[in-house]
């Protein structure tokens, strides 16, 4: 007679050879290989079992076939970029503040990506006077994808380019986000961080009785369900994220310490920003919530 241990490593074995391999019955497959995963965790721990890191690896790749790159790319608001007049000295700051690898470089506006820069070609162009340090000379071309291509497409095709960054745009050809090959990654095995990224606080964290505080590019459907649903905007205010809205309600970048009045009675105080935006935001309820 199997034992409970094999016959649920029968069941993931069955359930990952047709995931690979292909079968007519590949949702009711996921389904099973889920199950399998749920019934291991409510188990007792046996030695040589997958880890809950291991797990949730799986869970994330059941569905990574699922999600597209308008799911997972860096919204617009949060697009670092440099205009394609932009000087070279200009150019070595805005890498250094950004931190990034990659920058997208733009014509007359952020609909009108013409390239991007590679921060290795920079390093060299810094190191060589005689070097042609125009940006022209310094571009490469990312890719442009729609924002409905699968991530399992979008992974292939940044492979076979030997590309790691992509424009994502909408169906007007407007830019819509940028996806980078560690987002896609990351949809597997997690955050992934290095020596150069900054520690953040949370995207939602109550201070205290009343008073909450966010990361700027929190979802207002997940701060609404939270926090509280007056928040929502207008149904003809097209923003998606609280940055998005406390720029809407000011007209402008708030200043850390500076605040805007949301219709609903709550102070919405700028914490902490940059040039380009509102970085996270402190929410303030009305006195009759308190």
């Amino acid at each position: 007679m199997a034992t409970r241990q094999e016959e649920t490593g029968s069941r993931l074995w069955r359930g990952m050879r047709a995931l690979i391999f292909g079968d007519d019955g590949e949702q009711s497959l996921r389904d099973e290989i889920e199950d399998a995963i749920d019934e291991a965790e409510d188990g007792r721990p046996v030695a040589g079992d997958l880890t809950p890191t291991e797990r949730q690896m799986l869970r994330n790749l059941l569905h990574f076939g699922e999600l597209t790159a308008g799911d997972i790319c860096v919204t617009r608001g949060d697009i670092i970029a440099v205009p394609s007049t932009i000087s070279f000295d200009d150019l070595l700051s805005a890498f250094a503040e950004a931190g990034h690898s990659r920058l997208p470089v733009f014509g007359d506006s952020l609909d009108e990506v013409v390239g991007m820069v590679h921060i290795k070609d920079v390093f060299v162009a810094s190191m060589d006077e005689g070097c042609d340090r125009s940006i022209p000379a310094l571009l490469r071309t990312p890719l442009f994808v729609p924002e409905s291509m699968g991530v399992i497409d979008l992974l292939a095709r940044m492979r076979a380019e030997r590309t790691h960054l992509a424009i994502v745009v909408d169906e007007f050809g407007g830019t819509e986000g940028l996806v980078t090959i560690e987002d896609v990654v990351e949809e597997i095995v997690g955050d992934i961080e290095d020596e150069h990224d900054e520690q953040e606080g949370g995207m939602l964290t109550m201070l205290d009785d009343g008073v909450w505080e966010a990361d700027s590019r929190i979802e207002i459907e997940e701060l609404t369900a939270a926090v509280d649903a007056r928040l929502i905007p207008e149904a003809d205010d097209d923003v998606d994220t609280l940055g998005g809205l406390v720029f809407l309600l000011a007209g402008r970048i708030l200043r850390p310490g500076e605040s805007v009045q949301h219709p609903s009675g709550w102070r919405l105080e700028s914490v902490d920003a940059d040039a380009r935006r509102v970085l996270r935001v402190r929410l303030h309820a009305p006195e009759t919530l308190l």
